[in-house]
């Protein structure tokens, strides 16, 4: 195949695979908000019964409580964390547009000590313009 061939064959690929995620999407959404329905009723059930879990021939029902935690003043909380010496409150992870900045305003001192960095090489194919 010459390369014209192989960009085409890769533009008719990926569109096919946009229309699939489409309907796939479409399909999912659809069975997400009965699920929901579903879930909402069902912990009505539960509410009205004062129940934590409710046992089926079709399944069992476990009413469950849900927390999730976010900070609306990250001053604050970063002095709690330093106050405690309680570092394991935070995720690890590098954020990598903030790094790529640093690195680039900071080139002389190179990779901090313990951060590795991964590179390779990609394409990207675009269809011709209109």
């Amino acid at each position: 195949m010459n390369t014209e061939d192989l960009v085409s064959a890769y533009i008719s690929i990926r569109s096919q695979r946009e229309a699939l995620l489409r309907q796939y999407e479409e399909q999912d959404s659809a069975l997400k908000q009965e699920l929901s329905l579903l879930e909402q009723t069902l912990l009505a059930v539960c509410n009205e019964v004062n129940a934590n879990s409710l046992r089926t021939d079709a399944g069992t029902v476990i009413r469950k409580v849900n927390e999730r935690f976010f900070c609306n003043d990250w001053d604050n909380f970063y002095k709690f964390i330093r106050q405690h010496d309680a570092v394991e409150l935070l995720e690890r992870r590098i954020h990598q547009g903030n790094f790529k900045q640093f690195l680039a305003a900071n080139e002389e001192s190179g990779l901090p000590p313990g951060v590795n960095v991964m590179r390779e090489y990609g394409v990207t194919v675009r269809k011709p313009s209109a």
